[in-house]
């Protein structure tokens, strides 16, 4: 799948801006870090989910823009912000639709964090307090009109 997505970007247009060597000699699947430029939206890298170390580049002028961009997919897994404003940057992940959010700094998975996307990327969440909820089952008992309560 991502030699499919790297070629179909490359014949579009994409320049690979920087891609590491890997050992002839290494056994499992492995793929190559890949930094791609001039990236257009009828790129696969661009509409479909990209699960391997190849980062397209989608440069912006504006906030603005930038919000809009990364919220222009039908996934929603994961992002990241990065800028030396911190104000800025949680703005800006404030308005992204993504289920987790990094800023200027690698994903850190702890078990408490609730893990899980919005749009196609996933409903309701795993780990932590909201990933327990999920495995809950809500149950209503009427005793009458007057009293309702939850258990």
């Amino acid at each position: 799948m991502l030699n499919e997505q790297l070629k179909d970007a490359v014949d579009k247009g994409a320049k690979i801006v920087a891609q590491a060597r890997l050992d002839k000699n290494l056994k499992g699947a492995f793929f190559p870090p890949t930094l791609l430029s001039n990236i257009t939206k009828n790129m696969r890298v661009w509409h479909e989910e990209v699960f391997g170390p190849v980062l397209p580049i989608i440069t912006f002028k504006t906030e603005q823009e930038a919000v809009r961009l990364a919220n222009d997919t039908v996934y929603g897994l994961g992002a990241r912000v990065m800028s030396n404003d911190i104000a800025r940057a949680e703005r800006v992940a404030s308005k992204i639709d993504a289920g987790s959010i990094s800023l200027n700094f690698e994903n850190r998975f702890l078990p408490v964090n609730p893990f899980g996307g919005y749009k196609n990327s996933g409903l309701g969440r795993e780990r932590g307090v909201h990933g327990l909820r999920e495995l809950c089952q809500i149950k209503v008992i009427q005793k009458d009109n007057k009293n309702t309560t939850a258990a």
